[in-house]
């Protein structure tokens, strides 16, 4: 088997046992039973379980905001965009195995203690955020909307894991139409101490249109 499919094939399985069961609980024994390959074969692909889960992380990353950019981007470019973000939420939020976050679940896991996996952390939400800023910029809104609009997703996400529904996203989508609309009508730039997550932090494809975090 090629490298590049047995790597394929290990990654799949662990993000599938990470992402239900959380990382410290997976040992490289079960990753290499449900990937079926040897623990010899896996070490050498991944020679530790940090190197694995920073893998996991960045390809997730990849994955996610791909996904995120494909469902947005089929709207019209406006404020439009920016509420399709929080549709798309409200999609993931009802899917089954929706589990939160898996950078914030990896990150309090393992953040204090692993500085690859907390940048991967790092790394998604920089990239989220950078995303936003982009879509409000392109409706011609000041850059500085992205920033509350980033605490809306996050608090949604958070919400959704904790309280098992797809609400959260529809809750924020109705506090971001709010924040867009004073935007457009000039108010000042609104910063992230004027707008919370919708609820308090805690410790986020298959197929083309699913979105995982």
């Amino acid at each position: 088997m090629e490298t590049a499919e047995l790597t394929t094939r290990v990654l799949d399985a662990a993000e599938a046992l990470f992402y239900r069961r959380g990382v410290q609980s997976v040992g490289m024994d079960a990753v290499r039973g449900a990937a079926q390959v040897s623990l010899k074969r896996l070490y050498q692909l991944f020679p530790s379980k940090e190197a694995l889960v920073r893998a996991y992380l960045v390809r997730r990353d990849e994955r996610w905001r791909a996904d995120l950019a494909r469902h947005v981007e089929r709207r019209p470019a406006g404020t439009g965009r920016v509420l399709a973000v929080f549709d798309r939420l409200d999609v993931w939020f009802r899917e089954p195995d929706f589990r939160g976050c898996a950078f914030i679940n990896s990150f309090g896991e393992l953040g204090a203690t692993s500085e690859p996996v907390a940048e991967a952390a790092r790394a998604h939400q920089r990239a989220v955020r950078a995303y936003l800023e982009h879509l409000v910029t392109e409706a011609g809104l000041p850059a500085a909307v992205a920033a509350p609009l980033f605490l809306l997703v996050q608090g949604a996400i958070t919400a959704a894991a904790v309280g098992g529904g797809p609400e959260p996203a529809r809750q924020a989508e109705e506090a971001a139409r709010t924040l867009l609309a004073a935007a457009a009508a000039g108010g000042p730039p609104p910063t992230a101490a004027d707008h919370r997550p919708v609820a308090e932090p805690a410790g986020h494809d298959r197929p083309a249109d699913r979105l995982t975090g």
